[in-house]
């Protein structure tokens, strides 16, 4: 399957939107934040559809398609953070991208409600990678974070993830940076990508009262000359 990687569009964000709800379904975190009882997936677009636009302007935000398909359909989606020094300060315009999303979740809260978004949860999940990364992250030139990596189920296992993290991994290499992701998925997602170069740093245990979900985080060194997967 020849797959193209592209800068995400307005008009791929519907795309992208069900291949993430889709990609998701089954994530233990997102079961675990979430109270499937009461999750809404309109709410759910809404938000999505939020950060696709944030991530247009403020991240890496990128889709694959199969170049043969005449429907242009979105395959994967991948979301990176890009990298930023620790004693460089916010620039303006991430800055107004920031609350620009802040607003709009809220004016979103108000309109859909939570969507079953445990809120309690989230905080304890936001706290715990704070620690993880003040831990982790010891280069002061900062990381490129895997922040959403997805492929439709139709469409694993034929190199559409693979492509994603290339698009970037490629780029960190020449400058020789490293990345960084967090997977709620020990299997199989911890070997797929320890055969992109990341290596487990730390476990980390997000619990409330007894019901707990560990993410995995992982760290890429730069590569000389690549990954041989």
């Amino acid at each position: 399957m020849p797959i193209e990687i592209t800068p995400i569009t307005e008009g791929d964000i519907p795309g992208a939107v069900t291949c993430i709800q889709q990609a998701f379904k089954e994530d233990p975190y997102n079961n675990w934040v979430f109270d499937q009882k009461t999750f809404s997936y309109t709410r759910n677009s809404h938000s999505l559809t939020l950060r696709c636009r944030w991530g247009m302007q403020h991240a890496i935000f990128r889709v694959a398609k199969d170049t043969t398909d005449p429907e242009h359909k979105v395959l994967g989606v991948a979301c990176w953070l890009p990298p930023h020094p620790s004693d460089a300060p916010q620039t303006w315009n991430s800055w107004f991208g920031d609350w620009w999303l802040w607003l709009s979740q809220i004016q979103m809260n108000l309109l859909h409600g939570r969507g079953g978004l445990n809120t309690t949860r989230y905080w304890i999940w936001k706290a715990k990678q704070a620690e993880a990364q003040q831990e982790i992250w010891t280069d002061p030139s900062g990381y490129y974070f895997c922040n959403i990596v997805t492929v439709l189920p139709e469409a694993q296992g034929k190199g559409v993830g693979r492509a994603l993290f290339s698009d970037v991994t490629d780029v960190a290499d020449r400058e020789g940076r490293r990345c960084y992701l967090e997977s709620s998925r020990a299997e199989p997602n911890m070997a797929i990508y320890e055969r992109m170069g990341f290596e487990l740093k730390k476990e980390m245990v997000c619990d409330d009262n007894g019901e707990a979900i560990t993410l995995f985080c992982m760290v890429r060194e730069p590569k000389g000359e690549g990954v041989e997967t």
